[in-house]
């Protein structure tokens, strides 16, 4: 039986929609900004509503490093502080394109989430 991440309890019925999949996007927006260290990218996406603990770094060094690999981000190493050696990420071209993508899907999506919810309003008001 699966545990519920919102209620911590096992058998929770409530259904918890993971956000996971908004990161890559989020990613993408604050690259678009400027140039950044991951670490400023973690502490950035609370922007987005990710809160303290929702964000595991390990899994933002994943999407950086696919998004790396497959051309929408390019990395190198910035020496020039005093402390260790950290990986400056910026947005390439194919990037910014699929940032524009991932724009027109989410606006698709909120105009069926919206429908959604006012159907739900006119069918239970009191909630």
């Amino acid at each position: 039986m699966l545990m519920c991440g919102r209620h911590r309890r096992r058998g929770c019925r409530c259904i918890n929609v993971s956000v996971e999949r908004f990161m890559e996007p989020c990613l993408l927006l604050l690259l678009s900004r400027r140039s950044t260290y991951g670490y400023d990218l973690i502490q950035s996406l609370k922007e987005f509503g990710f809160a303290d603990g929702e964000t595991d770094p390990g899994t933002v060094y994943r999407y950086l490093r696919r998004m790396e690999e497959e051309g929408l981000v390019s990395s190198e190493w910035d020496t020039s502080g005093g402390g260790p050696a950290r990986r400056l990420y910026t947005l390439t071209s194919e990037g910014e394109d699929l940032l524009h993508a991932w724009a027109e899907s989410i606006k698709e999506n909120k105009k069926r989430l919206e429908y959604f919810l006012q159907k739900y309003r006119e069918q239970f008001p009191d909630d």
